[in-house]
């Protein structure tokens, strides 16, 4: 019998669906407990966009959460919390500290200072986030990825893209492990007609963090210019400040066809995912995009920027346009409001095919055998 291993978690806000990190967290450390893992998860102070019933929790399925001290202002909420997560975890029990993201890796040096098995998963390379570019976050974003080639023993990357980068930069080895997606349960359209009158096929689909690299000015200007009765639902919250949302909101007016929803969980994403005519993700900038898993395995049509990391993820299981590219975003677009049948042949390959090529629980078993390597 192997023994148990005692882990500390930290780099996510807290146990929830605010965004893909915090997402992998949750699915990763369910499944480690119910695999006999000691989990404690270190959570930011304060509350985000997932309602005020997260904050609380102490226990969540056999996972303890502690909440850090956080000093709640842009920029600083991550480095305070991550900092105090990192002695809390040096002092405490624990065998293995992973720790989650560039930033907070920063601080991978004092859990390693008192002996921790570190390891390090790396989600994208955030300083290169729009939100932080020229900025003293960028610097510190860009030193947690130094550290964690220098301090961590393992390093985990979700795309080949990150690996290469890594090996290039720094001549450092990492492991690919890319998350999981699960099968869900496709949903009938009430909720989502009740509220916002959208019926099945009715609607293209962007659901993400509302964040510029994201790319959804360019979709919103692409929109306009599209010939459709079809709605455009942006759903998602905003990270950080609204002003984001705000800018977008000013861009869409006077297209009454463009729905903003606001944060949605819960029957409601489901449904939205389970009705979509398409699904859309144009980012500039992804690490891993769940997002984009969890579409395909509702069986969407799916259209996606050219970058590596979503084109590694649909292969040819989906519409690809040209990254930043406003005008070939239109024509993609046009072109899926103009050919269900195409629509309809992508949709129907793409729940079997990445339900197959990306499982949760292959990606427990790797990084447990990494939490366990001498």
């Amino acid at each position: 019998m192997e023994e148990k291993i005692r882990l500390a978690v930290f780099g996510q806000k807290r146990l929830s669906r605010e965004g893909g990190i915090e997402i992998v967290v949750k699915e990763l450390c369910t499944r480690m407990a119910q695999n006999g893992c000691d989990i404690t998860c270190y959570n930011r102070a304060g509350h985000h966009v997932s309602g005020a019933e997260y904050d609380k929790t102490i226990e969540y399925a056999g996972i303890r959460q502690k909440v850090v001290p956080t000093i709640e202002k842009k920029g600083l909420a991550a480095v305070s919390s991550s900092f105090f997560a990192a002695l809390y975890s040096a002092f405490g029990r624990y065998d293995v500290v992973h720790i989650h993201a560039e930033g907070p890796a920063f601080f991978c040096w004092i859990p390693k200072l008192f002996g921790k098995r570190v390891i390090n998963t790396i989600h994208g390379l955030d300083w290169d986030r729009e939100k932080w570019r020229g900025s003293v976050a960028s610097k510190f974003i860009r030193g947690g990825e130094k550290n964690a080639v220098k301090y961590a023993d393992e390093i985990i990357v979700l795309s080949k893209d990150v690996q290469k980068y890594f090996l290039e930069t720094y001549g450092r080895e990492t492991h690919f492990i890319p998350n999981g997606v699960n099968r869900p349960e496709v949903r009938e359209a009430k909720l989502i007609t009740d509220h916002f009158g959208l019926e099945k096929d009715s609607y293209i689909l962007f659901l993400g963090r509302l964040v510029p690299e994201k790319g959804i000015r360019y979709l919103v200007e692409a929109f306009k210019n599209v010939k459709t009765d079809k709605k455009l639902v942006i759903a998602g919250g905003s990270s950080d400040t609204d002003s984001f949302m705000e800018e977008l909101k000013e861009l869409a007016k006077g297209d009454d066809r463009i729905l903003f929803t606001g944060f949605v969980q819960g029957a409601m994403l489901d449904e939205l995912y389970s009705n979509a005519y398409i699904y859309t993700l144009p980012s500039d900038l992804e690490g891993m995009p769940l997002s984009l898993l969890e579409a395909m395995s509702y069986g969407n049509c799916c259209l996606v920027s050219d970058i590596p990391e979503c084109a590694e993820v649909v292969e040819d299981k989906a519409l690809i346009f040209k990254k930043s590219d406003v005008e070939d975003l239109r024509e993609k677009l046009q072109e899926a409001c103009d050919h269900p049948e195409m629509v309809m042949k992508m949709k129907n390959q793409a729940a079997d095919f990445i339900c197959e090529k990306y499982n949760w629980d292959e990606v427990v078993k790797e990084t447990m055998k990494l939490y366990r390597r001498k």
